[in-house]
């Protein structure tokens, strides 16, 4: 009789190493839907592959029993297109925050983007350098005073799911760290075909303790929040008694009364396919809600390691296999004398 097989458990992804993080962060959280995730998907060890740059989020590859690379500050993209196109076999994934993807690596991050490879990308959004003690990051909101805007920023946000989709990115969303359906929502940005992003509002105890508390505080995220179920109409509020219509000039998203007759049948479904829509919905501030969950998914029709490999085959057929040597001297070659 065959032994029951064993299913995977979160635990078995811990490496072990002692998680350094300031206590309360909310990178623990993540990293625990990181491990329920892997133990979800079965996903061997030894074909997972986490890739890091700089910053507080770049620690996380330490603390998960796969292959990990930390990498330098905003690099990690071109790192993990390097991997995945030496090995397409490899499950991929790439995490960072808000500073060192959409500062430094804002350049490698839009590339990652818009070639699609297949892998899973996290943005670790805090709006602010953790690491660094603090200073401004890209995403922070007009106002923000910190050692580097000590008397309030006057930069307008960047926006990480504006950005993404502006990229070409085909697989978007947004969570907060703290949600129980953070693994879900990461489970399906894995299973898409090509890049799966996922912008994750993660709290900083130390620096920026409270940021997203306006729409995260349980008295207001009823108000605040714009849950995303596909084919669903787009309501909120306690009673779900709102809903989001297109304006009447056709320009942009207003928030209506679900409970009025007249304006029920303007009320929009959700269609992660539609990218017109996607971009309203990511595009969402106070006084409107903040759309979390799958804001866009489109696959593509060929993965960009696939186009490379069927470029690549009938080019190998015909050279055969050749020297590192030869092919360095193929062509002219220049002489200095010593």
């Amino acid at each position: 009789m065959n032994a029951p097989v064993r299913r995977p458990d979160p635990r078995d992804y811990a490496s072990g190493q002692d998680v350094r993080w300031c206590p309360g962060c909310g990178d623990y959280a993540i990293l625990r839907a990181i491990e329920r995730t892997l133990a979800d998907l079965g996903a061997d060890p030894a074909r997972t592959v986490f890739v890091s740059g700089i910053g507080c989020a770049a620690r996380l590859p330490y603390y998960l029993a796969t292959y990990g690379f930390h990498g330098v500050h905003g690099r990690a993209p071109a790192i993990a297109t390097g991997i995945k196109l030496t090995n397409p076999d490899l499950d991929v994934w790439v995490v960072g925050g808000d500073g060192d993807m959409l500062s430094i690596g804002a350049c490698h991050l839009a590339h990652l983007l818009r070639r699609d490879l297949d892998l899973t990308l996290l943005l670790f959004n805090n709006e602010v350098y953790g690491l660094t003690k603090g200073q401004l990051s890209p995403t922070a909101p007009v106002g923000t005073r910190t050692p580097s805007s000590p008397m309030g920023s006057v930069e307008r946000p960047l926006s990480a799911c504006l950005f993404a989709l502006g990229a070409g990115g085909r697989f978007v969303a947004r969570a907060i760290d703290t949600d129980r359906d953070l693994a879900e929502i990461l489970r399906r940005a894995h299973d898409h075909p090509g890049t799966g992003f996922v912008e994750i509002l993660q709290n900083c105890v130390v620096y920026n303790d409270g940021a997203f508390a306006p729409i995260t505080d349980r008295e207001v995220a009823a108000e605040r929040q714009l849950r995303l179920v596909p084919g669903q109409p787009l309501r909120f509020g306690a009673r779900g008694e709102k809903g989001l219509a297109l304006r009447r000039d056709g320009v942009g998203l207003e928030i209506v009364r679900a409970d009025d007759p007249a304006q029920q049948d303007r009320i929009l479904r959700h269609d992660p396919t539609n990218r017109d829509l996607a971009h309203m919905l990511a595009a969402l501030e106070p006084p409107m809600p903040v759309a979390l969950g799958v804001i866009y998914a489109n696959p593509g029709e060929v993965s960009f390691e696939r186009a490379l490999r069927a470029q690549e085959g009938p080019l190998a057929a015909r050279a055969g296999r050749r020297e590192l040597q030869d092919l360095m001297r193929r062509g002219p070659v220049w002489y200095v004398p010593g």
